[in-house]
C-alpha cells in the first residue's frame, strides 16, 4: 500500500514535497492504526473489568505505549484481556514503526543508489 507510487532504481530520487506526502500517509496510518488500538483497549477494559472511560483509557494507553498497566486487575476475564492485548500492543508497535520509516529508508536507500550510478 505505501509502496505504490515510490520511484523506480532507473528514477531520481522522489522531490521534497513527495517524500512530504509520502511521510503524512504514514504518520496518518500509524495513528489510525494507534487509536484502533486504543479504542480496543478502553472498550476491553471496560467490559471485563468494569472500568470507567478514563480509567479505561489510562490503562489502554499505558500498554499501548508498552509502560504497563495501571489499575488492578480483578477479574479472571480482565487478566486474560490484559494478556492478549498487551500481545496486541506489541504488534501494533511494530507494524506502526514499519509504516513510519518505510519512507525513510527508502528515500535513504534510493539516494545512495541514485549517487553511486549503478544500472540494475
Amino acid at each position: 500500500m505505501l509502496s505504490k507510487g515510490f520511484e523506480r532504481r532507473a528514477q531520481k530520487v522522489a522531490p521534497r514535497a513527495t517524500f512530504a506526502l509520502r511521510m503524512a500517509k504514514a504518520v496518518g496510518l500509524w495513528l489510525a492504526l494507534t487509536l484502533a488500538g486504543l479504542l480496543i483497549g478502553m472498550v476491553g477494559y471496560a467490559v471485563t473489568e468494569s472500568m470507567g472511560l478514563a480509567d479505561s483509557f489510562v490503562n489502554a494507553a499505558m500498554i499501548l505505549s508498552g509502560m504497563g498497566p495501571v489499575s488492578e486487575l480483578h477479574t479472571t476475564a480482565g487478566k486474560w484481556f490484559a494478556g492478549f492485548y498487551a500481545i496486541l500492543s506489541g504488534l501494533i508497535i511494530v507494524i506502526a514503526t514499519g509504516f513510519v520509516l518505510a519512507p525513510i529508508f527508502h528515500r535513504v536507500l534510493h539516494a545512495f543508489h541514485v549517487e553511486s550510478g549503478k544500472e540494475g
